[in-house]
């Protein structure tokens, strides 16, 4: 039986972020700088505006960095208002769960439909390709790598444990809210924040609590950080830092 960790071990900074946002980041992006970039970015998608809502990320350059050297940080925070409400999550659940899933006009498969896709590498890309995460009830997440081999895990979409103890609802709501640092063999990061429909204040919390996080992920902190800008979608990138 797969035991779900507690809340404070899967996201263990989120807490402390959200106090010493205020401190922290008026030393280092000042609130001026802040509520400035986001009201501009804000603008100019009104002025011209898009067919679909424009996402607003946030665009890290690191430096004091060896990709090839130095060990790569990899980390996850829960923002306080979810910045990708159109994320697409699939439900790998028992009956109980499907039948919860199909209430809520949530996509599912149940294990005869994943038994169907028969570990084929390209059916099993395909359902990769079309959802950007998935939640597995208990007595399927075991079988997630017999029934479809390594592509999920290799595309970084390994099922998160849903279990009969949590809402669905609200397990679906925190994957949509949670957001990865992860470098790669680059030094620029970009991660995806909130979207135009957001207000100013939802913007700025969802930034200074990113910002912070990450920062705590870096071997030198501060010290790594080369630049920090906001941009939406079609729009022009504004420096913070």
């Amino acid at each position: 039986m797969i035991r779900r960790p507690p809340r404070s071990t899967l996201f263990p900074y989120t807490t402390l972020f959200r106090s010493v946002v205020s401190s922290i980041m008026s030393t280092k992006v000042s609130k001026e700088t802040l509520y400035e970039s986001v009201n501009t970015v804000l603008e100019g998608s009104k002025k011209k505006k898009r067919k679909f809502v424009e996402t607003v990320e946030l665009q890290i350059a690191l430096k004091n960095y060896d990709p090839q050297k130095d060990k790569r940080f990899s980390g996850t925070v829960k923002l306080k208002h979810i910045p990708r409400p159109r994320f697409k999550i699939c439900i790998l659940g028992d009956q109980q769960h499907c039948d919860e899933a199909q209430a809520n006009e949530v996509p599912f498969m149940d294990v005869e439909a994943l038994k169907k896709l028969n570990k084929q590498k390209k059916l099993v890309k395909k359902l990769a390709k079309k959802y950007d995460a998935f939640l597995a009830s208990e007595s399927l997440i075991k079988q997630i790598p017999r029934l479809l081999g390594p592509v999920l895990n290799k595309a970084g979409k390994f099922p998160t444990l849903l279990s009969h103890n949590e809402s669905m609802m609200g397990k679906i709501d925190e994957v949509k809210s949670t957001i990865k640092f992860q470098m790669k063999k680059v030094l620029c990061l970009a991660v995806a924040i909130g979207h135009v429909k957001m207000s100013t204040e939802e913007l700025v919390q969802n930034i200074s609590l990113s910002i912070n996080f990450l920062v705590s992920l870096l071997k030198k902190n501060w010290q790594n950080v080369r630049s920090l800008h906001v941009k939406s979608t079609m729009g022009a990138p504004y420096r913070l830092y």
